[in-house]
């Protein structure tokens, strides 16, 4: 079985839910307390062997790119001040060089023109796609979960988590075939279907595990919902012929794309923090007694 050695990042939206945050600052670069989201989002993916990064971007995301380069004055300041932890604690989050990959979308037409914008880095080999929206709490990470099943059923995964069923019309969402303790053989996918109508409440999380064939899918695919590419229907086109599996992860996903699931992110890593978790938990209490008082 051939393993997952590189990710496709699609960064090239305008994060216009969050706005006016990020007018100028990339969504992708907003702080969930002491690292910028998109960190969470590559340590996800080391963790679980990606060697690879191919980031798929925009104008005015150079912001990303730096931050995964080295900072030489920064870095000079740090070692002449003896502030060795922090040093050393950004050395152990920069990537290896030549290990990160930047393509430009050049036009919002959606995340499977997105994917498809990085064919010629990935080749002929499956790969992983983590939107950067969503950061994933789990230990492993839901995508060193997703390899592991992808090293014993092959085909394609499909990160999920069941959602409240008077709630399933905001998700994509799949339906089951057969299951077999988390991972569930999948038959299709619904976008937002209405309760009565949805053939399950496991909801598309937004971490994937793709065969390279969906490249082919994508080159032909016709304009979708919203006048956009959608990876979605080219995914229903592969699974005509290619198996699908849903695996319903440990952890908990946090929608940073949005502002109260950027807080509640935010809020959760503040509170687990190992250094800071107990400072934090003050702070809120502090905040929310100020707030009732």
């Amino acid at each position: 079985m051939t393993s997952i050695r590189k990710a496709v990042l699609p960064v090239a939206g305008l994060g216009t839910r969050v706005l006016p945050a990020t007018k100028s600052v990339p969504k992708e670069m907003l702080p969930v307390f002491d690292r910028p989201a998109i960190q969470y989002v590559v340590n996800e993916a080391l963790e679980a062997g990606i060697e690879h990064f191919v980031f798929v971007t925009g104008r005015n995301k150079g912001a990303i790119e730096d931050h995964f380069d080295r900072a030489y004055e920064l870095e000079a300041s740090l070692h002449q001040k003896n502030k060795a932890n922090i040093l050393k604690e950004l050395e152990a989050e920069r990537p290896p060089a030549g290990s990160m990959s930047f393509v430009r979308q050049q036009a919002p037409l959606g995340l499977g023109h997105a994917v498809w914008c990085a064919r010629d880095v990935i080749g002929d080999e499956p790969f992983a796609i983590l939107l950067p929206d969503v950061i994933v709490k789990a230990a492993p990470s839901c995508l060193a979960q997703m390899t592991a099943i992808h090293e014993e059923k092959g085909g394609n995964i499909i990160a999920v988590e069941a959602v409240p069923w008077d709630k399933v019309d905001q998700y994509g969402i799949v339906a089951p075939e057969s299951r077999e303790n988390r991972t569930v053989r999948m038959s299709g996918m619904v976008e937002k279907p209405k309760r009565d109508e949805a053939p399950s409440n496991l909801s598309i999380t937004g971490r994937y595990i793709l065969q390279p064939e969906i490249f082919s899918v994508l080159e032909s695919q016709d304009k979708g919902a919203g006048g956009e590419i959608q990876l979605t229907d080219a995914m229903a086109t592969l699974m005509e012929r290619q198996d699908f599996f849903a695996l319903e992860y440990e952890g908990t996903s946090y929608d940073c794309g949005s502002k109260q699931g950027y807080l509640r992110a935010f809020l959760q890593f503040a509170l687990s923090h190992e250094e800071e978790g107990s400072a934090s938990l003050e702070t809120l209490r502090r905040v929310l007694d100020e707030n009732n008082a």
